[in-house]
């Protein structure tokens, strides 16, 4: 009986140990979400409006984001101002799915947070109705194609492969 006791008091004293962790880190995850909603809050106030996030799949970047296209996100990118690079994007492409490796290294290199990219489909399977008109407002022709806006409006478009030194030089002229 005194054994079963002593059994019976470990295994309380383990469930109210772990209890009791459990319970701090609900306090601690707690206290973080209170901490965003309150960064979030002031940002509201300071801005008059809640920053949206970007729904795309996130492909390259931290600061610079290179996502796969959506038409809200491009409408958000021109409202909030962005720089945006387009990258009209076929998967049946070798060039695009060479160059894209070099799109990824270069907005994983980028640091300004002004700058988006954002993979177009363009002739493929995976093409939408938007991207098609996108393509058309362009007048791309063919895929690989890059064009680049600055203040909603185009100030670049480049049909030939880019290398990441290229890609950043690009964009650097644009953002200066």
């Amino acid at each position: 009986m005194r054994k079963e006791l002593i059994i019976f008091g470990v295994l309380l004293t383990i469930i109210f140990v772990a209890g009791c962790a459990t319970t701090q880190e609900s306090i601690e995850v707690e206290k973080t979400i209170k901490q965003k909603e309150e960064g979030n809050m002031i940002q509201k106030e300071n801005t008059g409006m809640e920053k949206k996030e970007y729904t795309g799949n996130l492909l390259a970047g931290t600061t610079a984001e290179y996502r796969e296209f959506t038409q809200a996100d491009y409408e958000q990118a021109q409202q909030e101002g962005k720089t945006i690079l387009l990258y009209f994007y076929a998967s049946w492409c070798p060039l695009c799915k060479a160059e894209q490796k070099e799109t990824f290294t270069a907005f994983n290199e980028l640091t300004d947070n002004d700058i988006i990219g954002f993979r177009v489909n363009y002739k493929d399977s995976d093409t939408d109705a938007d991207e098609e008109a996108l393509a058309k407002e362009f007048g791309i022709s063919y895929q690989h194609t890059k064009v680049i806006l600055k203040d909603g409006k185009r100030v670049l478009k480049a049909p030939d492969s880019w290398d990441k030194a290229r890609y950043l030089k690009e964009i650097k002229k644009v953002v200066v």
